[in-house]
């Protein structure tokens, strides 16, 4: 079992099972969600993920045609997307907010022609 949280402790959750896929993601969406230059997500059932407090805290908002994004309307930390009619079933959780150590044995690059020039340059 694994655990997470946001930045101010209102969205809690806990995740019942092995996450799988772990990613790296440079879409210019998850760039413009987590003000960074990719986002690491792992991919879960969605009968894994159970939230510990009140949904209520979750805010969240369509980024596409059929993906929800999902975060806490306090901190605003990003939590969960969902809804790849690929994958009905399975959400991808962002791995920073894991409170329990999770360390993927694979972790791919994807959508990488939108990685942005300066990700990588050497800083002086």
């Amino acid at each position: 079992m694994y655990k997470g949280s946001c930045l101010c402790g209102r969205v809690r959750y806990e995740i019942n099972g092995e996450p799988k896929k772990a990613s790296n993601c440079h879409c210019t969406m998850c760039q413009k969600q987590h003000g960074a230059a990719f986002a690491t997500y792992v991919s879960v059932p969605r009968n894994t993920l159970h939230y510990l407090n009140e949904t209520d805290e979750l805010s969240s908002y369509r980024s596409s045609g059929e993906i929800t994004r999902r975060f806490c309307k306090t901190c605003g930390s990003n939590i969960e997307w969902s809804g790849s009619k690929k994958h009905p079933d399975w959400t991808s959780i962002a791995l920073a907010t894991f409170d329990t150590e999770f360390v993927p044995d694979k972790l791919s690059e994807i959508y990488i022609e939108s990685k942005v020039s300066w990700y990588g340059k050497e800083l002086e």
